[in-house]
């Protein structure tokens, strides 16, 4: 938006520019000041209504220079009586006068109009080796451009007071094919439309606010779709009218606190709700049918035996040579390194918690054995090789629950774990032959919350229970001997892990450094923890700290009690008959937890908002983690699945960022690189922290508890089901403005919450007694409690907002993704 300037030489100001945020030109430091969102007077948008009722409106100019355009502009506005014949050649002169632009650190520059020199210009896009370019000035223009899509066109704004008007005149000029204009923008844009409005001062309107809001309508989305597609005024008109259907009026009064802001924005939240309700009312049904016909829905059915295995070998592995040529980049290089230590840390922490549980028959060293060569083989074979495979913690609860069966009924663990990955391949042969992957869709957000509350309380539960067990073995004395206390240490360890984990996730938001270093330090917030509490507690020599237990070099972690085959009949006697045949019982709930870890993930992973182009197949990947799990029960070696949070960094590590948004805008998604090649590299470089046994050694259990206390708490801020249990507690005024709370009841609401809690309390007490294996049969009875159960209590709309999310994953540096490794995301 140009202002026009009488001081002196008459010419055209440049004080404001809308890409998407308004910016203004600070008036004492000629600079640009920090993009906002407009405010607008609801006065400014009546006159601008008004001017556009009664002024000069011409659509599909076919005009390519401004002297052509201006010539129309003034003769239109004699012909509606908005200015006089005599005053044609003043008004002209006026919009052809010349424009000066905000230049960086050197003020305002008046803009020369040779032809020669804006061709000059026009080039340097594309031509960036020019002498030009090394000036400040070229510089900060080429990443103004970046900010600017490349098909965008602009709108002109100019308004200002001349003393030879008697009332204000108003143009509103829409060219038939955008044209660039020499010497009116600063940057080579082609212009579409011009908005011009001068008057006299006397006549009690505000030029710079109308201008301000005619440009803030052309920088809304709808309201220019409708630009674009007027066929007169009164279509602008209605456009307008749209826009202050969803626009808020503030009466005149001092507002003070940010609780009243916030009501503002719930207000404006639910007019935008509305207008989109509308939006998709009017859509085609037919429409809608074609879209979703149109689709290659990798779950749709095709009623022939493995018939969506097929589909997903036929869809994905042609672009098998992609896969590879797609990893020669850069950003594929720094996934790798980042990602492997988020792949390492919870190898090492679940490696120590799954060697005390099964008290050595499994621990660090065939966990990392089992995800270096499991991850190799799924990221060459697999349908989604961006799907980064690990263990998890509900596999971790099944493990303790079967070891614990076996000590009570004197069978052989590891030998009943080889006829439960015998009977896992079975079941997976079975439902990827009937395509049923497709049940997945059937698993809403209220198991998923259910699953996610309950693994995050054990995990908090089981840190706490743990530090008690080392505060019951090593009480705390009035009077130490000769060694200092050992628990005093060990809950300095945990809490130290857990809040250096917990403040470096909390700095990535912060305000400190810039963006890359915030997000490096919060990305490797784990490791760091873990480096810095392992230096605390080898600094302190003369206290004892119990250790993780890792074997030097390639060998099973208690080589005394087993070897890396694992018999099928048993190793110490004969493996009774009965448990071959029963367990299929557990390995039907194994096969109930990675059937729901790998499905959802796969889902999370293949959203459209993160725009994978290569598609997905659920069929191929849970044959391939199945039928590796059920074989690696011969080697005595973890079960794994495809791990939610490490699988989602990945994609978001690969994700290449568009540079073309507006100023204040959130970056979106230009491309993903989906290939191979990391999540082989990945895989390898875990495997290959087996040799680094002596420094795995260093690391105590207290450090490892830590950091599964930051998991289990930093977990709950994902789920809903969290939030809405804090609402319970919470005066409905000071409820948040999202979907469940705006559309449900509140005791509704908090009815819904409590069925959920009183299922947890249930998988509770399943969980803590003799009947603890069948915990994932309980937990997928939740299912069909959601599905038939649910809906006669409560209505449709109530069960729709209260399994909705309110907003999609940010891909930027928002702690929505950042899910915890032992829930069902949400």
């Amino acid at each position: 938006m140009d202002r026009l300037e009488t001081n002196q030489e008459m010419h055209w100001r440049e004080t404001a520019r809308w890409i998407k945020f308004e910016e203004d030109v600070e008036e004492d430091t000629a600079r640009w000041g920090k993009p906002h969102v407009a405010s607008l007077s609801f006065r400014s948008l009546l006159e601008l209504r008004k001017t556009i009722a009664h002024g000069a409106v011409l659509l599909d100019l076919e005009q390519t220079t401004l002297p052509g355009i201006a010539h129309l502009m003034v003769e239109t506005m004699i012909i509606s009586d908005q200015i006089r014949a005599e005053d044609r050649a003043n008004v002209l002169r006026a919009l052809l006068l010349k424009h000066r632009w905000v230049r960086h650190r050197r003020g305002l520059r008046e803009a020369q109009g040779t032809r020669a020199q804006y061709l000059l210009v026009r080039i340097l896009p594309w031509q960036k080796n020019l002498h030009l370019h090394n000036s400040e000035g070229h510089r900060k223009y080429l990443k103004l451009m970046e900010k600017i899509p490349e098909d965008a066109e602009a709108t002109v704004v100019l308004v200002g007071c001349v003393q030879f008007l008697e009332q204000p005149t108003m143009a509103f000029v829409r060219l038939n094919e955008a044209v660039f204009l020499e010497s009116v923008l600063e940057v080579p844009i082609p212009v579409r439309f011009i908005f011009v409005l001068l008057g006299p001062s006397q006549a009690n309107m505000d030029y710079h606010e109308i201008g301000r809001s005619i440009s803030t309508l052309m920088s809304d989305k709808h309201f220019h779709e409708a630009a674009y597609m007027a066929d007169d005024r009164q279509d602008l008109l209605n456009a307008i009218n749209e826009f202050l259907d969803c626009s808020i009026v503030i009466p005149p009064s001092e507002v003070e606190g940010k609780d009243l802001l916030k009501s503002i924005a719930t207000f404006q939240k639910l007019l935008l709700r509305k207008r989109k309700e509308r939006e998709q009312k009017s859509m085609k049904e037919g429409d809608v049918q074609e879209e979703e016909e149109a689709e290659d829905d990798p779950l749709k059915r095709t009623g022939i035996f493995f018939g969506g295995l097929v589909r997903d070998i036929k869809r994905r592995y042609p672009k098998y040579l992609s896969d590879i040529r797609d990893a020669l980049h850069s950003q594929c290089l720094a996934a790798v390194l980042f990602i492997y230590f988020a792949a390492l840390s919870p190898a090492i922490t679940f490696g120590g918690l799954l060697g005390e549980k099964t008290e050595g028959l499994m621990g660090v060293s065939e966990l990392i054995i089992s995800t270096s060569v499991l991850g190799i083989l799924f990221s060459l074979l697999g349908a989604q090789p961006l799907l980064v495979i690990g263990f998890s913690g509900p596999l971790l609860v099944f493990e303790e629950a079967f070891y614990k069966f076996c000590q009570t009924q004197g069978i052989e663990y590891l030998t009943g774990r080889v006829w439960i990955g015998l009977w896992l391949i079975v079941f997976i042969f079975i439902i990827v032959a009937a395509e049923g992957s497709f049940l997945v869709r059937y698993i809403s957000p209220f198991t998923q919350e259910i699953f996610a509350f309950l693994i995050s309380l054990i995990f908090i539960y089981e840190t706490f229970y743990k530090l008690y067990k080392v505060f019951a073995e090593h009480p705390l004395l009035k009077f130490y001997p000769p060694n200092p206390n050992t628990a005093l240490l060990s809950l300095i360890l945990m809490l130290g892990t857990f809040f250096i984990a917990f403040f470096m996730r909390k700095f990535k938001n912060s305000r400190f450094l810039g963006g890359k270093a915030r997000r490096i330090i919060g990305d490797f917030g784990i490791p760091i923890s873990i480096l810095v509490m392992v230096l605390v507690d080898y600094t302190i020599t003369d206290t004892y700290t119990q250790k993780l237990n890792v074997p030097s070099g390639l060998s099973v972690t208690s080589p005394h009690k087993r070897g890396w085959f694992i018999h099928p009949m048993g190793s110490s006697g004969t493996f009774p008959l009965w448990m071959m045949f029963a367990s299929a019982i557990p390995a039907l709930l194994v096969f109930i937890l990675i059937f729901m870890e790998t499905q959802i993930t796969t889902l999370i992973v293949s959203k459209k908002e993160r725009k994978l182009l290569k598609g997905s197949g659920f069929h191929l990947d849970l044959l391939l983690i199945g039928t590796m799990g059920g074989l690696c029960a011969l080697f005595g070696l973890p079960w794994l699945t495809a791990a939610t949070v490490r699988s989602v960094t990945h994609v978001n590590a690969l994700t290449v960022m568009s540079k073309a948004i507006a100023p204040g805008e959130k970056p979106k998604i230009e491309e993903v690189k989906e290939q191979r090649v990391t999540g082989v590299l990945i895989a390898a470089l875990v495997g290959l922290s087996i040799v680094m046994g002596n420094m795995l050694r260093q690391i105590p259990l207290a450090v490892l508890f830590g950091i599964f206390l930051y998991m289990g708490v930093t977990s709950l801020t994902g789920i809903q089901l969290y939030e809405r249990l804090l609402l319970i507690f919470m005066p409905s005024k000071h409820h948040p403005d999202h979907i469940y709370v705006v559309k449900v009841k509140t005791w509704r609401m908090n009815l819904f919450t409590c069925i959920q809690l009183a299922c947890i309390v249930l998988l509770w007490v399943v969980k803590s007694t003799v009947a603890s294996l069948a915990f994932p049969f309980v937990l997928i009875m939740t299912v069909p409690l959601r599905r038939f159960v649910l809906p006669r209590f409560f209505h449709d709309r109530e069960l729709k907002a209260l399994d909705s999310e309110d907003a999609e994953p940010n891909f930027d540096e928002d702690g929505r993704d950042e899910y915890n490794e032992l829930h069902m995301p949400v």
